[in-house]
């Protein structure tokens, strides 16, 4: 699929990327929305399809890309225990947005200022997903396991049900 050219210089990043990447995906603009729920809505998927990119520090300049299904939330002893660490936290916005180059609820590992590691949720596989695009209201629905295989991602159970104990 060709990218719109169109949109924010975040969108034509992410597209370009998802481009490149040589795998089908479709583009849905739904403009601004208040919650995952209304975002999966408009993209016609359900919350468990929408995946979200979340940034996560191991260190200082060291992060990772997670994939998580809408209605999960990372598994921190889970997570932790994959990477062979003892502390993980989650960046403020202003850094999430300097290392991805995408402000929180555009990002998305496609077109990422730094091509960090990217962490799947083993429920990300075996169905279509939609996932941010460089912009707000702009998901790429595509493929579970094209996106776990073009982005490389090392894929594990990482998750737990939302509403579960924090990190």
């Amino acid at each position: 699929m060709s990218p719109d050219r169109s949109g924010s210089e975040g969108e034509r990043r992410a597209l370009a990327a998802l481009e490149a990447a040589g795998v089908p995906f479709a583009v849905t603009r739904h403009g601004r929305v208040a919650s995952l729920a209304e975002a999966a809505a408009a993209r016609g998927v359900a919350p468990r399809d929408l995946v979200k990119t979340l940034v996560v520090r191991r260190g200082d300049d060291d992060f990772l890309l997670v994939l998580v299904p809408g209605d999960r939330t990372i598994s921190w002893p889970k997570l932790r225990s994959l990477l062979g660490v003892s502390r993980l936290s989650m960046p403020d916005a202003e850094t999430a947005k300097d290392v991805t180059g995408y402000e929180r609820g555009t990002i998305t590992p496609f077109g990422s200022t730094t091509a960090w590691p990217v962490v799947a949720d083993s429920r990300v596989r075996g169905r279509t997903v939609s996932l941010g695009a460089g912009a707000h209201g702009v998901g790429a629905t595509i493929a579970g396991d094209d996106l776990v295989t073009v982005l490389h991602a090392t894929v594990a159970d990482v998750t737990e049900p939302e509403g579960d104990d924090g990190p």
